[in-house]
């Protein structure tokens, strides 16, 4: 490849956007120089490729293909089947599932897809048809309350959002919790670790239908073979969402009983975070559940995206190079120096460390709330999200934690130096930062007191600290 090819395409892709509207230009050229010049640390992110960022800007945005490869509701579908088909087997080889469906549009799509697909399992199962139960493409939402109603077992089990469980888990704000009874399990209160036999014991009582694993918050891994065994142990199918971490499956970082791919029914996942793809979903599982995440699109998905099905494909394909093993591994291996450059400066970490890619850190031992803490960092060049920790008592929105991860800086190259370099930026912002008060005097939750010199000063030291690992080098807007 032409060394000037990327410069090429990105700076022609822009003069063509340019003559339609300028102001779109501009934005995507800021967003190129603000992530360039600043420490991203939010664990979800990462940067894609340039050739997974090209392929989602071409004809296949233009293209309907409601179905599946081979069987789809429009005509001239047959390049798209091409892609979606490489996208799938890149996948299937990639975490060594027997299934995959590329076709979500997102994690929730992923999810969506993977609820419906197991209650629809459950309702053409055998023992319901004998009670003479619809199919389920034929029920009405009444329908769908009744059934809810006979069965009495659509219950899902799964982390809670102060442990490091995600939305899209049952809470009532999220769909999930419209659909499902739900109950969550936590972690052990001084550890902050799950507890598995806790975790049995509130399946033994609850007897969810599915019992969901997988996390957005939670720094440490997760031993999947137990958690399939208290599924077995109730009848639950066993589901896991690994978007957080599923480049540390593809990777093989997290292998045996840490891999859930072997131990679940079924998963799920983004593509973009740690697998550092396209911002989509999908899902994989066993020939059992095939037919029923095949009908994703038309039962809760609108029309695929062949673009970006087209960009998950080169992704894969690119994480299954070697040295994307080498990438994952040195996500950890950066999240643990992290970690532990955290702690030397006194810093309080859910759970103490990290097993994985992110780190959560408890700022409530800087007298800080995690949304003045998320906002002082971002003032100072360091861009991170603020987050609940367990038992948090500023709740979900103002929350007491601050979550970082290391994909996207390994990405660029940063390493376990420059990783201790963060840890002491980090620590100087939120020492240096105090709780503001209210306009009556009261205090604040979320204003804070930070000297704009120093603020300028960390923000200028991070710059420096990524003047040695340029992002997309080869790309020059000019």
């Amino acid at each position: 490849m032409s060394p000037n090819a990327e410069s090429t395409a990105f700076r022609s892709a822009l003069e063509v956007i340019r003559a339609v509207e300028p102001r779109v230009a501009d934005a995507i050229g800021a967003e190129l120089a603000d992530q360039r010049g600043s420490l991203k640390l939010i664990a979800s992110e990462n940067y894609a490729s340039p050739a997974t960022l090209l392929a989602m800007g071409n004809w296949f945005s233009d293209k309907y293909a409601e179905g599946t490869v081979g069987r789809r509701f429009y005509a001239g579908c047959q390049n798209v089947d091409t892609v979606e088909a490489l996208a799938a087997e890149h996948a299937r080889e990639l975490f060594g599932a027997a299934h995959a469906y590329v076709q979500p549009h997102s994690g929730i799509d992923a999810n969506l897809v993977a609820f419906w697909a197991i209650l629809a399992d459950r309702v053409e199962s055998p023992a319901l048809r004998k009670a003479q139960v619809r199919q389920v493409n034929e029920l009405t939402e009444a329908d769908w309350f009744a059934l809810r109603r006979e069965l009495g077992d659509q219950r899902m089990l799964g982390m809670s959002l102060d442990a490091g469980g995600h939305l899209t888990h049952g809470f009532r704000p999220n769909i999930s919790g419209k659909m499902f009874d739900q109950r969550s399990y936590g972690t052990d209160p001084t550890t902050g670790l799950i507890d598995y036999d806790r975790v049995a014991e509130a399946a033994r009582e609850f007897r969810p239908l599915i019992l969901v694993a997988g996390y957005s918050a939670y720094p440490r891994k997760v031993n999947f073979r137990i958690m399939r065994e208290i599924a077995d142990s109730v009848g639950a199918t066993f589901m896991v969402d690994m978007a957080h971490f599923a480049g540390l499956v593809a990777g093989k970082v997290f292998t045996g009983d840490f891999d859930p791919v072997p131990h679940a029914h079924i998963v799920t996942t983004t593509t973009h975070k740690s697998l550092r793809g396209p911002r989509g979903g999908m899902v994989l599982c066993g020939p059992e559940l095939a037919d029923q995440v095949d009908r994703g699109c038309p039962m809760v998905l609108g029309g695929p995206l062949p673009h970006v099905m087209a960009a998950k494909a080169v992704a894969l394909a690119e994480a299954r190079r070697p040295d994307f093993a080498d990438y994952a591994s040195r996500i950890v291996t950066n999240a643990q120096a992290l970690a532990d450059g955290l702690l030397r400066r006194g810093a309080k970490l859910v759970t103490g460390g990290t097993d994985n890619h992110l780190v959560l850190i408890d700022v409530s031992g800087y007298g800080l709330t995690g949304r003045q803490a998320e906002q002082a960092l971002l003032d100072s060049g360091i861009v991170t999200n603020r987050n609940a920790v367990p038992q948090d008592p500023n709740g979900a929105w103002y929350t007491s934690g601050i979550r970082v991860g290391t994909p996207a800086l390994t990405t660029r190259g940063l390493g376990t130096v420059e990783m201790d370099a963060t840890a002491e930026l980090i620590h100087t912002v939120l020492s240096q930062t105090t709780p503001g008060a209210n306009a009556d005097g009261t205090p604040s939750k979320a204003k804070y007191v930070l000297d704009p010199a120093l603020a300028d000063k960390v923000s200028r030291q991070a710059g420096e600290l990524l003047t040695g690992f340029p992002l997309y080098p080869a790309v020059d807007l000019g």
